[in-house]
């Protein structure tokens, strides 16, 4: 039993119970805090499902634990052969704020240069103001901006990336 049953753990293995609750803090949370619509909760599982069923060293996932529950993760998947992919970076509102998002994010990066990747993207909402002043001061860099209708809304989407 760790010291203080309240402070995160960060693990980078998946456990029964932690796809299901990702996905539900992204709809849920997304909701909350942006007006997504149900759709985007199909967004995130489809492709986390398929990442959860393959076994590639190059990919990684890191769950934020918190007494036992999936309360947090980011994830690095192979986009290309030498592009790395930063996917499903998400914390709980009572975790943020402590610097876990920039500490998840960067070991993510570092874990993509160690695989041998030469670029990360990612894809982000513009309004995601805190999210994207973690991928900036890591040095990634606006590539592409598009206004579309998704998830039930008008919204400005973003990619990313970063040179390794």
């Amino acid at each position: 039993m760790k010291p203080n049953d309240d402070e995160p753990e960060i693990r980078t293995d998946l456990r029964p119970g932690d796809l299901g609750r990702i996905v539900m803090l992204h709809g849920e949370l997304y909701a909350a805090e942006h007006g997504l619509d149900p759709t985007f909760e199909p967004y995130v599982a489809g492709p986390l499902a398929e990442f959860a069923l393959r076994s590639d060293p190059r990919e990684r996932i890191w769950v934020v634990d918190r007494r036992g529950r999936a309360a947090g993760s980011v994830a690095v998947v192979a986009a290309a052969p030498d592009a790395a992919q930063l996917r499903w970076l998400l914390l709980h509102p009572d975790l943020r704020g402590r610097g876990l998002g920039r500490r998840l994010t960067a070991g993510a990066v570092d874990f993509a240069r160690r695989r041998g990747y030469r670029t990360v993207l990612l894809w982000t909402l513009g309004h995601l103001s805190a999210a994207v002043g973690i991928y900036r001061r890591l040095g990634f860099v606006l590539a592409e901006r598009h206004e579309r209708r998704l998830w039930g809304r008008d919204l400005v989407e973003e990619k990313y990336t970063l040179d390794l």
